[in-house]
């Protein structure tokens, strides 16, 4: 009997489809056949195809057969393609939304009003200090805190001398900066964890770690907001802020957590995530619930401080280091010629490290990063 086949849309590699969609799916025995608009940067069975265009990708699925993507830009047509098939998938509507900030804000103003604008058209009595950002950016490109009219003015004038992108504002808001992991089949919403984010200082939004933690306990808040916006079936990577009491949703990543966490996320919980995630897109149910690890996890990206090229820096590693799991992967090459962008492509490599307690996990960190050199010219 041949094997299922699958068909997974993508632009540009990804490690989280490198490493690990494409081996989970060959684990699976699944057929995959990749449908890219970046044919050259990839090989095996690979369809030239306008996956940002949901006729194009209907059209390359000829009879149908379950169809996947990871990623930000293509959850909507692919949603769509599916829903022609009927196929198991997202719904196209909470994909446009979740991935629309003004569309997500305005969906949500009965649950939680959010100041939001046009940054064009933002009246004179706006709550200043606002966020200025991409109507639908990602990795914190162009995301910047202006504290009045005029800053805001200088910030969309750079902004536009970069990139065409509608932009908007948003009112700040304050609180301690929270991720909810979640996967879901259509039936059941399960939440897999949380990670508590630390930021750069303002005006900029650049993450600098992540630490597994117990979700706190206003989560019961986003998934009521989650389900609002009809999100819920597949990976979802959510960022709010927790304060007095209140959740409040930053923004809606509709796929799996990036920058090596989720790969994080799979040796923590124990579990063949990337499988899991594929199998549901295959129409199965969600697989049995796992019970809490019991350890401490954390993901450290090493950021560049200034654009250049990178020229020393250490090699994929895995080790242990007093008990600690640690694990590092690049996501600069040797020779690799950069901007400074105070944004997520600043992350030269990523390190990962599973403990059984804190401050084992921050030594371990610690020691990984006085043993090795990152040096860009």
């Amino acid at each position: 009997m041949a094997p299922a086949a699958l068909f997974i849309a993508t632009g540009k590699p990804t490690d989280a489809l490198t490493h690990g969609f494409l081996p989970a799916a060959a684990r699976l025995g699944l057929d995959v056949t990749l449908l890219t608009d970046r044919p050259g940067q990839y090989t095996g069975n690979v369809v030239e195809c306008d996956v940002t265009d949901y006729r194009a990708i209907v059209a390359a699925l000829g009879d149908g057969a379950p169809v996947f993507t990871n990623s930000d830009f293509l959850q909507a047509p692919v949603a769509l393609a599916a829903g022609y098939f009927g196929l198991p998938g997202k719904d196209w509507r909470a994909a446009t939304r979740a991935k629309n900030k003004a569309l997500t804000r305005r969906h949500l103003r009965a649950l939680d009003p959010v100041f939001t604008a046009d940054a064009a058209r933002v009246p004179d009595d706006a709550p200043y200090p606002l966020v200025l950002k991409p109507r639908e950016g990602v990795a914190s490109e162009d995301v910047f805190l202006v504290g009045d009219a005029r800053e805001l003015a200088a910030r969309r004038a750079e902004i536009a001398a970069r990139r065409p992108d509608p932009l908007i504002v948003e009112e700040y808001l304050p609180g301690e900066l929270h991720t909810l992991e979640t996967l879901g089949d259509g039936r059941e919403t399960r939440v897999l964890g949380s990670f508590r984010t630390r930021l750069c200082p303002p005006p900029h939004f650049v993450e600098q770690r992540l630490e597994w933690t117990p979700p706190p306990p206003e989560t019961p808040q986003v998934l009521e907001q989650l389900a609002a916006l009809g999100v819920g079936f597949g990976a979802c990577h959510t960022e709010f802020v927790v304060h007095a009491g209140r959740a409040r949703i930053i923004e809606v990543n509709y796929r799996l957590i990036g920058d090596h966490c989720d790969f994080l996320l799979a040796d923590l919980l124990g579990v063949p995530l990337f499988a899991d995630v594929l199998r549901v897109h295959l129409g199965e149910p969600l697989p049995a619930p796992v019970s809490d690890p019991g350890l401490h996890a954390v993901a450290e990206p090493v950021l560049a401080t200034r654009g250049g090229t990178l020229v020393a820096a250490p090699d994929a590693a895995d080790l242990d280091s007093g008990g600690v799991r640690v694990m590092y992967r690049p996501q600069r090459n040797v020779g690799d010629a950069f901007p400074l962008t105070r944004t997520n492509r600043d992350y030269l490599g990523t390190i990962r490290a599973i403990g059984t307690g804190r401050d084992a996990v921050d030594a371990a960190v610690a020691a990984f990063r006085a043993a090795h050199d990152w040096v860009v010219a």
